[in-house]
């Protein structure tokens, strides 16, 4: 394994945990506003109160007599994902695809039961996948149907894009695609790729996946190089809108791009991970620092998103 010192990380300008949660989170996330974007119900509800798309809300379920009765309602779903509330890395998320003669398919090809989907949803309310293992609620969300332009890029499951949105300002971007290895899922921890994104641009850095430099996907052999996120500039003011509904100064954004509905938010965090920095090959600290000294209250949402693309994008 390759070491770097410490002073050879701060040259580099990589935010570290310590100093993430110290410079950034702290002082610009007030705790009050946490359960917003913790509870991801409660992130739904936000967005469409401040006009945010988001994934249709299917159902809710709080109880094991509400899991019992659940096959009736599934009956009528061909295509779904479930999820814990207050879930966290991806754990817990059932991402179902289609039917096959009465079992449900996997976004990895696998085929489970109504029982098997039932026992996922009683781990979910008991807590398995929730923060500090607390009690907690599922929920079934209609399934993205991946924007045709990201098909051949990606396995099976949606792509989404990460962007880093700090005082309003998008900071750093990073495409997330789901492989046969992730189940699925584009969750980096459980092997899915992360293509660092110009911010300027949405063009791509470069990819890694398990923290390795790759440059074909696995799976679909595309050429990572070549990416381009389409409707840049839409995305960019999407995660910049969803800083004046939060009122969170670092938070993460993850979008997801539908045929139908086009870019929709999936999740927000106030305490997104740093691994977007090693899918960009640099570092968020000057950027970070930059912006603290910026007054980005009087800023209009494009106002911003062209301070991203200009200034930002130059550091």
């Amino acid at each position: 394994m390759n070491w770097i010192s410490p002073l050879r990380l701060r040259k580099l300008g990589i935010l570290g945990m310590n100093r993430r949660n110290v410079e950034f989170i702290s002082p610009y996330n007030q705790r009050r506003h946490f359960p917003l974007v913790d509870d991801k119900l409660l992130t739904k509800k936000l967005a469409e109160e401040h006009g945010i798309a988001v994934p249709k809300l299917i159902d809710v379920v709080e109880t094991q007599y509400g899991i019992q009765s659940i096959g009736e309602k599934l009956d009528k779903l061909t295509a779904f994902v479930a999820k814990p509330a207050n879930g966290s890395g991806g754990k817990g998320i059932l991402v179902i695809k289609d039917r096959v003669e009465g079992r449900f398919l996997k976004a990895s090809g696998a085929l489970i039961t109504l029982e098997d989907v039932q026992r996922h949803l009683t781990n979910t309310i008991s807590g398995l996948h929730s923060l500090g293992g607390r009690p907690d609620v599922a929920f079934l969300e209609e399934l993205v149907t991946v924007d045709e332009r990201f098909t051949r890029i990606s396995f099976e499951g949606v792509p989404d894009i990460r962007l880093i949105v700090f005082k309003g300002v998008p900071v750093m971007g990073m495409l997330r695609l789901a492989t046969k290895s992730s189940d699925g899922k584009a969750n980096l921890h459980q092997g899915a790729i992360g293509v660092g994104l110009d911010i300027g641009t949405g063009a791509a850095v470069r990819a890694v996946q398990r923290e390795k430099l790759v440059l074909q996907h696995p799976d679909t052999g595309a050429l990572l190089n070549e990416i381009q996120i389409p409707e840049w500039d839409n995305l960019l003011a999407l995660a910049a809108e969803c800083y004046d509904a939060t009122h969170l100064g670092y938070l993460g954004c993850d979008i997801v791009l539908d045929q139908t509905h086009g870019p929709l938010i999936l999740e927000l965090n106030a305490r997104s991970g740093l691994s977007i920095q090693i899918a960009n090959n640099r570092g968020m600290l000057p950027r970070l620092r930059h912006l603290r000294a910026v007054n980005t209250r009087k800023m209009s949402v494009s106002d911003r998103v062209a301070y991203a693309k200009e200034e930002i994008a130059a550091l």
